[in-house]
Order: C-alpha cells, then sequence, then structure tokens
C-alpha cells in the first residue's frame, strides 16, 4: 500500500483497515483526506485476498465533520468545481462491504460518510449528528436524504434543523448502527464482524451488497441530487459567510437571513 498523509492503513487478514489521522482536527474531513480514503478503499477492493474493509477513527472522534476553512468564503460554482462532496459518491462504488468503527464524535460529513458505509459498529461513547445548520447550510453529502431513510422523518428533522446529538444506544434503537460496543472492543468487534464477512463468498458477498444498495437507493438519486444543488447554492447567502466566521473565530453567529 502506498503511504499517506491523511491516513493509515494495514491489513488485518483478510480485511482492509483504514484509519484517519487527522487528530489534532478530530479527523476533521478535507479534500486531501478524502481523496486518500477513497484511493486507499479502491486499492484493497482490488486485491483477491481482501473480502472486507474497516473505516476508523480514534477514540474521541471516527470524523467531527467537515474542514470548512477552505469553505468559509466559498461560491456555489467553487463548491460545485470542488472535488469534496463528490468525493462521498466513490464510496457507492466500492464492491466489496464497508464497514464503519466510530467511537467519539460522528458528526457532520463524518456522520453522512458512516452511512456511507455499509454496517456501523459503535462504542459506547459514540455521538451522532448533523450540525450543519448552526453554520448556515445544510448536509451536503446525504443526510437529508439517507438519515430520513434509516431513522425517519421526525428524528431526522430534529437532528438537521436544531442540531439534535444522539447517544450510541439511541442510534442503535434507530436502526442508525449494528451494535454498541465497550471501547475498549469496539474495534476489535468491527474487524471480527469484518473477517467472518470476508471468510465468506466472494462472488455472493458482493452480489448481496449490490442488491440491497439498490433496493435502499433506488429513490434516493433524485433527492441526491436535490440536497447537492441546495446546499452549493447555500453558499452564496450571508448566513454561510457568517455561520462558517464564526465558527472559526469561535463566537456565536449573528443571522441574517439572507
Amino acid at each position: 500500500m502506498k503511504e499517506y498523509q491523511t491516513i493509515l492503513t494495514e491489513r488485518k487478514g483478510k480485511v482492509g483497515l483504514v484509519t484517519f489521522n487527522r487528530p489534532k482536527s478530530f479527523n476533521a474531513l478535507n479534500p486531501v483526506l478524502l481523496t486518500e480514503l477513497m484511493d486507499a478503499l479502491a486499492e484493497f477492493d482490488s486485491q483477491v485476498e481482501i473480502g472486507a474493509m474497516v473505516i476508523t477513527g480514534n477514540e474521541k472522534a471516527f470524523a467531527a465533520g467537515a474542514d470548512i476553512t477552505n469553505m468559509v468564503d466559498a461560491s456555489p460554482e467553487e463548491m460545485r468545481q470542488s472535488p469534496f462532496i463528490p468525493a462521498f459518491d466513490l464510496i457507492r462504488n466500492i464492491k466489496k462491504p464497508v464497514i464503519a468503527a466510530v467511537s467519539g464524535y460522528c458528526l457532520g460529513g463524518g456522520h453522512e460518510l458512516a452511512m456511507s458505509c455499509d454496517l456501523i459498529i459503535a462504542s459506547e461513547s459514540a455521538v451522532f449528528g448533523q450540525p450543519e445548520i448552526t453554520l448556515g447550510v445544510i448536509p451536503g453529502a446525504g443526510a437529508t436524504q439517507r438519515l430520513t431513510h434509516t431513522v425517519g422523518k421526525i428524528i431526522a428533522m430534529e437532528m438537521i434543523l436544531n442540531n439534535r446529538t444522539i447517544s450510541a444506544m439511541e442510534a442503535l434503537s434507530f436502526n442508525l448502527i449494528n451494535h454498541v460496543y465497550p471501547i475498549e472492543d469496539y474495534l476489535t468487534k468491527a474487524l471480527t464482524l469484518a473477517q467472518e464477512i470476508a471468510d465468506r463468498a466472494p462472488l455472493a458477498v458482493k452480489a448481496a451488497k449490490e442488491m440491497v444498495n439498490q433496493s435502499h437507493e433506488v429513490h434516493l438519486t433524485a433527492g441526491l441530487k436535490e440536497e447537492r444543488n441546495t446546499f452549493y447554492n447555500l453558499f452564496s447567502t450571508q448566513d454561510q459567510k457568517e455561520g462558517m466566521k464564526a465558527f472559526l473565530e469561535k463566537r456565536t453567529p449573528t443571522w441574517k437571513g439572507s
């Protein structure tokens, strides 16, 4: 495997492990990390001896959201040209199962990335949420569609409209994740699950994943397109600029409604 700037990669038997490695920023997602992640997943996907993959962060954060440093002054067109959001689509092209092993913060783009995976294993400390509304925008990488499809309208509305975060046990009760384990065990359990899947018939596993995703996503395509356009267009608003600047300046934003 290659050496990367923002991730670490490792083989664990028949499992490819990718670990986010931006601890100072709580693994905030940026174009470099997403590009490297998708490159690593594609590489594992191409290896015959690998049957499944696990994505993880550290105990404090899976990924605490997008790194908005380069977004704060962006225009809608600049966001459309950015590789950031389209990178999320690439995980849907991975043919082998991908498991998210989540601990600590799993917010914004980090949560959308986890939901793009095939299964989610969480530690007891995991916290899930979509805080984009506090920045003057909406989720742009699938949450308005995938989260609503998974947990239902009323929970998704509260999470997206009012920055409600949910605990690991709440996420389990809402069918957002598969299992919750003690913090010292969650990664081991995710790797064990991935190994069990990797030991099964490879062609059947790929076919099963494709068919389940097809049933889940047939009605998502139009919604994802509309969500993305809405997200991009919000970068023409004063509130988006104010929300992101306030975040970087560690102050309360003053919304203008424009």
